[in-house]
Parts: structure tokens; C-alpha cells; sequence
């Protein structure tokens, strides 16, 4: 049975993503690979490096990399003090809050982004980064307040209490106490932050409107153009981020210490 359970999880890896990801290294890397030929001819980096190169690709890089650190930034910002509002205020209505916040998750995104896009248009904030920025926080905030406050459900408070009565202020407080006790919690919620700002694609398209250029908007661009060497170098380009920062996040957390003070 559990053979069996791993061997479907691989089959699911396999097709899901190790397939997808290794058509698309060999069309960016093989530019003479046509039908029906079962391999390219031959493999070249030159391809994927002109990609790399190419200014607009760069533009779009670094765009994409600025608005998914704005939004990680902002979303860790309000949704830790609003997941611990949530977990530990005596708030009314608390299930109310909590389905209005995740309403964004289950509803059509085509439906809010065209809500959206009017209430920029009014605002001035269509075609800026801050607009765009500020679109990216509804499906984002939801997963890094439920991130959050799964931790925080956990979280020991008479830590903070002690540190008080020792004499400590609220500042020496935060940054002694409950920053170390919280920050593996707040890097998985920056994560999932990251991750989901640095693959939206339709948000920033309507709010956008063709003037916030990133990596996803250019391969949904360049989809017209029917290049598959391109198409293949952009998406790759997009996955190779991400699954940097899952690596990246996987070493620093993984062999970190435990969370102290969560029960």
C-alpha cells in the first residue's frame, strides 16, 4: 500500500512537473527541434543566454522580481498583525471575517479583477506598479494570514508576558522574543507570498494595462509570436525563481531549530 502511494506520488510528479519542465529545457535549448523528430538536433545554451540577454526579458525580470518583493514585503506587514488580531482578540463575527477574507480564493478572479480594474481606473492607480502591488495582496493576504495563524494557534504567549514582568519594553519585546519565536512562520508566509505575486498573471493584466510588464505578461504576450524556443526560455525563466526560493527556504529552515515557546 505504501509502495504503492509513493509510486503514484511520483507518476504525479513526473507528469505534473518534471515532463512539462524538461520539454520545455529542451525546446529552449534545442531552436532546430521539429515534428517529427523525437529530439532537437542539437542543444545549445546560446538560445536561452540570448533570452537572458534580451532587455525586455531583463525588464520584465526585474519588474517581476520588484513587485513580488513589494507585495511579500506589504503582505507580511499587514497579515501578521492581522492574523494575531484574529487569533487573539476577542473579536465578534470572527467566522464572518475569516469567510469574507478567503472569499477571493474560491470566487472567479476574472470577476474581481474587472471590479478592480474599475476601482483603479477611479483611483488613478491603472498601469502603476502600486496598483498592481496593491491588486497582487487579495489572493496573496489570505494564504499569509492562514499561514500565520496556524502558527500562532500554537503560540506560547507567556513568553512575552515573562520578558515584560523582567522589565523589557514592547520594542526589546517584539525583536527578542517574539521575532525569533515567529520567524520560521513568517518565512513560509513570505514564501507562499512570493510564489503567488511572481505567477499572477491576470491581475496584473488588467491592472497593468500593458504598462506593468512582467515575466508572466510577456510569455502570455509572446504566445501570439507562436516561437516555442522563446515561449520555453520565458517559462523557464519563470519556474527557475521560484524553485530557487523553495530550495533556498527548504536549507535555511530545514536544519534550523526548533520554534521555541509554540506548544
Amino acid at each position: 500500500m505504501q509502495r504503492g502511494a509513493v509510486g503514484c506520488i511520483w507518476l504525479y510528479a513526473l507528469a505534473s512537473v518534471l515532463l512539462p519542465l524538461g520539454l520545455f529545457g529542451l525546446h529552449a535549448l534545442g531552436p532546430r527541434w521539429f515534428f517529427p523528430a523525437l529530439l532537437p538536433d542539437s542543444l545549445s545554451l546560446e538560445p536561452l543566454l540570448a533570452l537572458i540577454g534580451n532587455p525586455r526579458t531583463q525588464a520584465a525580470l526585474g519588474l517581476s522580481a520588484q513587485v513580488a518583493l513589494l507585495v511579500t514585503g506589504l503582505a507580511v506587514l499587514i497579515g501578521y498583525p492581522a492574523a494575531r488580531a484574529l487569533t487573539f482578540a476577542p473579536l465578534v463575527g470572527r467566522g464572518v471575517i475569516l469567510a469574507v477574507l478567503f472569499l477571493p480564493t474560491v470566487i472567479p478572479p476574472i470577476a474581481i479583477g474587472i471590479g478592480l480594474n474599475s476601482l483603479m481606473l477611479q483611483l488613478g492607480l491603472a498601469g502603476t506598479l502600486i496598483g498592481v502591488c496593491i491588486v497582487h495582496l487579495i489572493p496573496v493576504l489570505p494564504y499569509v494570514i492562514l499561514t500565520l495563524s496556524s502558527m500562532l494557534s500554537r503560540y506560547d504567549r507567556h513568553y512575552e508576558e515573562q520578558a515584560q514582568v523582567l522589565g523589557a519594553g514592547a520594542w526589546q519585546v517584539w525583536w527578542l522574543v517574539t521575532l525569533p519565536m515567529s520567524l520560521p512562520a513568517l518565512a513560509v508566509a513570505a514564501l507562499f507570498a512570493f510564489l503567488i505575486s511572481w505567477s499572477e498573471y491576470l491581475f496584473t493584466a488588467l491592472i497593468g494595462g500593458g504598462r506593468v510588464i512582467t515575466l508572466p505578461v510577456l510569455l502570455f504576450a509572446l504566445v501570439a509570436g507562436g516561437n516555442p524556443t522563446t515561449l520555453a526560455g520565458v517559462a523557464l525563466l519563470i519556474v527557475a525563481v521560484p524553485m530557487l526560493a523553495i530550495l533556498l527556504a527548504s536549507r535555511l529552515l530545514g536544519g534550523g531549530p526548533q520554534v521555541v515557546g509554540v506548544r
